[in-house]
């Protein structure tokens, strides 16, 4: 039973995903079917929040997320909410979707498709580093002190995003 993991914080690290190290690159699908490379957002600082719609602390960090980046972004936050496969049916999640403004995806390849717990977060820096994960959810004070620092750094030169 996958209960006592919703409230465990444990590492997320898995595969190739090291903190300090650079993020490997990956696919997001997103709910309307276009594709998102990860190193395509260089020079932005990412938030990849993987949730279930059975996980309470997903349903609490969510919102919290969402209102967090409408209020960043222009800093050059981006959030990504994937949904796990144990979740409900994407088509049943359109109507969360179009009131959140965050982006949603429901499909990601590569080493982060190996999540075990909800949530897991990861933050990516502008320069591509992983410098957070862990399957553990944030409050607000979590994301000043992780994400704050990093959007005040200058995006690398060269940098898309940027």
């Amino acid at each position: 039973m996958a209960v006592p993991l919703l409230w465990t914080a444990t590492p997320a690290a898995a595969g190739r995903i090291v903190v300090g190290q650079p993020a490997p690159d990956t696919e997001l699908t997103l709910l309307d079917g276009s594709k998102v490379a990860l190193s395509s957002l260089r020079g932005q600082v990412v938030l990849l929040n993987f949730w279930a719609t059975w996980c309470v602390p997903c349903r609490v960090e969510l919102p919290l997320l969402d209102q967090y980046y409408r209020r960043t972004e222009k800093h050059g936050l981006r959030v990504f909410a994937i949904t796990t496969e144990d979740s409900v049916p994407v088509f049943r999640m359109k109507p969360l979707f179009a009131a959140l403004a965050i982006t949603p995806a429901k499909r990601v390849k590569g080493e982060y498709a190996n999540v075990k717990a909800v949530p897991t977060n990861y933050i990516i820096d502008r320069a591509g580093i992983v410098r957070y994960a862990a399957a553990r959810a944030f409050d607000l004070d979590d994301l000043n002190r992780l994400l704050i620092p990093l959007l005040r750094e200058a995006p690398p030169a060269g940098a898309a995003g940027g």
